[in-house]
């Protein structure tokens, strides 16, 4: 009854609007959609929405973390460079951080098929025509969520959706500095070999992949839930959109992936998927 009610009073709206945050630090994006998806729900959102970002390096921790997949004590994954942050979304721990494309869709699911498993397989293929137009070819490991190629793991996807609104989502490796994932069990699979976009087809002519990865995506993700693309910050965003930064949005990359690596490692250390 309440959903009803909640369908009568949202206008049905087809568009999909792709929103670049540019570089941003984990914290804000999450409390940007949590805002959005109240939004959303209460229907002052009425379009699917898209976020993409790149963030500073950030280790967060789904609700499916064991103390198996984390190798090194937080502290250290700290002192090493990066935050670390626990979440609601499903899953075990994954990286985030310069050169990985992260998308965070705000998607009604009611407008489209209420089922979890439907959104999934959809964002994964949505992942793998992505990786076509980019002449890379990809697929899904049975039994594990994500993208892969050739037996390595090139995309995570890790949701949190309530009242089938959806927030959290995935993250592709376009060109970060892979050793990041070194110092955590990735998911929660031992031994998964993480690959990139770069690392696939190697240096970009124009020195990097990034502008063509996430125009791939949002066309492939556009298609895939079958929505006409908008791009830049929607009106609708304006209230939110200052807890980002004093300036607002700030699309496009503000820092290259070389600038910010791990701390080499001192002595030796004994569905997000």
């Amino acid at each position: 009854m309440a959903r009803k009610a909640r369908e009568n009073f949202r206008p049905l709206n087809d568009a999909l609007d792709i929103i670049d945050l540019g570089h941003q630090a984990y914290l804000p994006v999450l409390e940007l959609q949590r805002a959005l998806r109240l939004q959303r729900l209460q229907g002052s959102v009425t379009s699917d929405i898209l976020l993409l970002v790149e963030h500073d390096p950030v280790y967060t921790l789904g609700r499916g973390t064991t103390s198996a997949s984390l190798p090194l004590p937080l502290d250290e994954l700290r002192r090493r460079g990066a935050t670390v942050e626990e979440v609601e979304r499903g899953g075990d721990v994954t990286w985030h951080g310069p050169g990985q494309l992260v998308g965070y869709p705000i998607i009604d699911l009611s407008r489209h098929r209420e089922d979890l498993h439907w959104y999934l397989r959809t964002v994964e293929r949505s992942l793998i025509d992505a990786l076509a137009a980019l002449e890379i070819t990809a697929g899904i490991n049975p039994g594990r969520t994500g993208v892969w190629t050739r037996g390595r793991k090139i995309a995570s996807i890790g949701i949190h959706v309530k009242q089938w609104v959806t927030m959290h989502g995935f993250a592709l490796n376009v060109d970060p500095d892979l050793a990041w994932f070194e110092l955590i069990v990735p998911c929660g699979i031992q031994g998964v070999d993480m690959t990139s976009i770069e690392r696939e087809l190697g240096p970009a002519p124009g020195g990097s992949h990034w502008d063509a990865a996430r125009a791939a995506v949002s066309q492939a993700f556009g298609a895939a839930f079958s929505r006409e693309l908008r791009t830049g910050a929607p009106r609708e965003l304006g209230p939110v959109a200052s807890m980002l930064n004093p300036q607002g949005f700030v699309p496009g990359r503000s820092v290259a992936p070389q600038d910010l690596r791990p701390d080499p490692v001192r002595g030796n250390a004994s569905p997000h998927g």
